[in-house]
């Protein structure tokens, strides 16, 4: 697989084919499975995803502690100026996938289960309301997990490591990249499409209360989906990012790196060391050390 985005992106250009397509021919080529293998479970990875979300969307699922459960079903049913579009299906969608995660239902870690709402609830959404096929939906997945290669490699999918920049913004421009597939646009507009998202995602910290995968990580998955939308949105409008998208996704790895490790999937800083992000978790959740002054 790819490690330099644009390279995927030149290979795509030079063969007349999407991003999506070069990605499970490369896979194919490896020779540890066959191109009809990996289809096959990108299919499995695909209806898994929408059992996720139709179950997610039910409203009766609950978190142990509490504290997750129920949104996705009312932002499915809410009636507000974005009510029954693109937007909301996908934020309800995303919702779904991490409230089902967080009552320990079955999930597509993509790329991690922290951020496994993105992907399939821009996708769903898209889907939604522009009716595609299921080799559709393959290819886009397929697409998916190339920029997810490439920012693995590239930098990190940890928010141990990287911050939540690294899960819920990698999802991000997974998402976008797919997305931009499977409404038609160019191999280019995918890449750009990815630079667009995840600039926006920079420095975005990992602060889960309690260590816990539940707030605020349920909910950056939704603002991830809305992300995502606007990166396909203007790169199907023919935005184009002026940083290299292989350069945006080097300074995501470079500011991971440099990141205070309180904001690293720690609980000791951001919202998790809030007043009340501390009650909640000595409530609910778990007992935390006094922090050191």
């Amino acid at each position: 697989m790819y490690d330099v985005l644009l390279e995927a992106v030149d290979a795509a250009e030079r063969d007349g084919i999407s991003l999506g397509e070069l990605a499970l021919r490369t896979e194919a080529d490896t020779g540890i499975r066959t191109r009809e293998e990996v289809e096959a479970g990108l299919r499995r990875a695909l209806k898994v995803m929408q059992g996720a979300v139709e179950r997610g969307l039910v409203g009766d699922l609950h978190s142990v502690s509490g504290l997750v459960g129920g949104d996705a079903h009312r932002l499915a049913n809410a009636r507000g100026p974005l009510a029954n579009t693109i937007f909301t299906d996908a934020l309800a969608a995303a919702l779904a996938v991490q409230e089902v995660n967080a009552a320990m239902g079955v999930i597509v870690a993509a790329p991690t289960a922290g951020g496994a709402g993105v992907l399939p609830g821009t996708l769903l959404g898209i889907a939604r309301r522009h009716p595609v096929s299921e080799e559709a939906m393959i290819r886009a997945l397929a697409t998916a997990g190339l920029v997810g290669a490439v920012v693995a490699v590239r930098a990190s999918l940890s928010g141990a490591e990287g911050g939540c920049q690294a899960e819920t913004g990698a999802a991000a421009g997974m998402a976008a990249a797919a997305g931009v597939e499977l409404l038609g646009g160019t191999p280019r507009q995918a890449m750009h499409a990815v630079a667009l998202t995840m600039q926006g995602t920079l420095g975005l910290v990992c602060d889960p209360l309690g260590g816990l995968v539940e707030v605020p990580c349920v909910y950056r998955n939704a603002t991830g989906a809305a992300m995502a939308l606007a990166g396909i949105e203007m790169a199907l409008a023919g935005v184009e990012f002026p940083i290299p998208v292989d350069e945006v996704i080097d300074t995501m790895g470079q500011i991971g790196r440099e990141m205070d490790v309180r904001y690293r999937e720690t609980a000791g800083g951001g919202l998790a060391a809030t007043p009340t992000g501390r009650k909640l978790a000595r409530e609910r959740l778990v007992q935390l050390k006094p922090r050191k002054k």
